[in-house]
């Protein structure tokens, strides 16, 4: 059984998975853990963000191809463009094709390189056709499909930080967080994910509640693959690995929330 956020979590997961202004007064294990429990929540307050600039948009008349892109920038926004770059760097270290230690140093580097810049292309094309797919079924789909991707997108960093997950660094935030997460605690956020989906989807019909659940297992699954092979390839997690993560679950959300 889940219990309350503590303050601390609630800091710790908003203050470093968002610009806004939450100061984090605790570094130590046990604040990461609880932020990263926290992680979920952190995510539906971005999305919830993305879907209101998307409907004011539509609102004031604009299409749903902008209504789109302004809500797939909002995470960005929000997050310092963090994830993204995540992303980037995490393309440019697996496909450099190089030892780990060599793939690291890539990552590290300021520059982004082509596998980079053509990973970023394609994932904010898929997000953003998504969205306008969405926003095209209904309003109400789009701004759902907005909190839904972008609550997977950080529950996924949940799952990322479970125990049994080593850090491929001895510092920086992936190694802050790295294995803080028990494995039930892991599956009781997925679960409590997976529930708000269904109730979210329920608004729109019946076959929602399974595609929103679907999407949610769907996002896990594949950034679990993404994981899994950036341990084996680079010999854990690092920060950029977790942001890789968290786009890579945001964009299959979507893409699951917009097919049949």
């Amino acid at each position: 059984m889940l219990r309350s956020p503590s303050p601390d979590g609630l800091r710790f997961a908003f203050g470093t998975l968002t610009v806004l202004p939450v100061r984090v007064t605790r570094w130590d294990r046990d604040a990461a853990r609880a932020g990263m429990l926290c992680a979920p929540l952190a995510g539906l307050a971005v999305g919830a963000v993305a879907a209101a600039v998307g409907l004011l948009l539509l609102f004031l008349g604009a299409g749903s191809l902008l209504a789109a892109v302004a809500t797939a920038a909002v995470p960005a926004v929000l997050t310092r463009g963090l994830h993204l770059d995540g992303l980037a760097d995490t393309a440019d270290g697996l496909g450099s094709g190089k030892p780990a230690e060599d793939a690291l140093r890539i990552m590290k580097q300021s520059d982004i390189g082509p596998f980079g810049v053509l990973t970023l292309l394609f994932t904010l094309l898929a997000q953003v056709t998504a969205l306008a797919q969405a926003y095209d079924g209904s309003w109400a789909r789009g701004a759902i499909a907005a909190a839904v991707s972008a609550t997977a997108a950080r529950l996924a960093l949940t799952t990322a930080a479970r125990a049994g997950v080593p850090a491929a660094r001895p510092q920086g935030l992936g190694a802050a967080v790295a294995g803080v997460v028990p494995a039930g605690g892991a599956l009781a956020a997925g679960a409590a994910v997976a529930l708000a989906g269904a109730a979210a989807g329920a608004y729109l019909g019946p076959y929602d509640v399974l595609r929103t659940v679907l999407a949610v297992v769907c996002a896990i699954a594949v950034a679990e693959l993404l994981l899994r092979h950036c341990v084996r390839r680079f010999g854990g997690v690092t920060g950029d690995v977790f942001g890789a993560v968290a786009e890579t679950a945001a964009t299959t959300a979507l893409v699951v929330l917009v097919l049949g």
